[in-house]
């Protein structure tokens, strides 16, 4: 066999590997393509750490609890989404972008669970970024917030005192800093702390940074109850911006500042729900009510 007998050999195998390669690439891409799928919106946030820790926890859970559906990411605040661009280069779909994604990859089977903890201002927000693609799948299924029953308050009550009881002392009063919302669904930040209260949990109160109850509630109702320690945690899903500054910040106006100033000992402890094994428990739970 003479060189030019080798070369013309060797090349036929080569294509014949190619050939085998691509329609091997092909096939993989085409059984990809009508996966069914979860998008996971969240607000997000631009803590690496924590948003690793929170809703990629989150994410993984839901992942392994239906590995026969893809998940995918969308974040509702687009100021995180482009300072994360900017700093990072990571780009992050907002619900428009992931439902355009969605569209294009050809998934028609679709579960939406958002991370929102009620039915708020992000949460009728990413409703109605998404209906106008509601035509363009065979099925979507909407999961609920994190605070949509009954049960839900109750069990969030319950992921919330087991996740503190190491804390948990008589001269301990545990303060959740929650966001706060204009819209009605701020009623929820209420109705959980009259909870904690009716279930003998005398020690828990819940404070918002934007509207009530307020931080000055909180002093108030901490002083009048006797306590002089105080645990200071986050009711968000993240422990990001607020839960850093406006929280535990040194800053003379974050929480910790100023209720140490009103004469408290106070501790903080950075974790966000999402760090909690019970509370990703929690939002497997609403996808599988949402399959239902």
């Amino acid at each position: 066999m003479n060189n030019l007998q080798k070369l013309g050999g060797a090349l036929s195998l080569f294509l014949i590997a190619l050939f085998l390669l691509n329609c091997r690439s092909g096939a993989t891409k085409s059984s990809d393509s009508g996966k069914p799928a979860i998008l996971v919106v969240s607000f997000g946030t631009s803590y690496n750490d924590s948003r690793k820790k929170t809703i990629g926890a989150i994410e993984e859970a839901i992942a392994h609890a239906y590995p026969a559906y893809s998940v995918r990411r969308a974040f509702t605040s687009q100021i995180v989404i482009d300072h994360i661009y900017e700093r990072d280069g990571e780009k992050i779909d907002n619900v428009t972008e992931a439902m355009n994604r969605l569209v294009a990859d050809g998934v028609q089977d679709l579960i939406i669970q958002p991370t929102h903890l009620m039915n708020g201002i992000e949460e009728k927000e990413m409703l109605s970024q998404i209906q106008p693609f509601e035509s363009k799948f065979r099925r979507i299924r909407y999961g609920k917030p994190v605070l949509s029953s009954d049960a839900d308050y109750t069990a969030l009550l319950r992921i919330l005192k087991d996740g503190t009881k190491e804390y948990d002392a008589p001269d301990t009063a545990i303060v959740f800093m929650g966001h706060g919302t204009e819209d009605g669904a701020n009623a929820a930040y209420a109705r959980l702390a009259d909870l904690f209260k009716a279930q003998g949990s005398s020690n828990y109160f819940i404070g918002t940074v934007e509207a009530s109850p307020s931080l000055d509630d909180v002093i108030a109702q901490v002083r009048d109850a006797g306590f002089e320690k105080i645990l200071l945690l986050p009711l968000m899903i993240v422990a990001g911006d607020h839960a850093n500054n406006d929280m535990a910040g040194d800053e003379e106006d974050s929480w910790k500042s100023i209720l140490t100033a009103e004469g408290f000992s106070v501790q903080t402890l950075l974790r966000g729900l999402g760090e909690y094994p019970a509370f990703q428990g929690h939002i497997v739970q609403h996808v599988a009510d949402a399959m239902q």
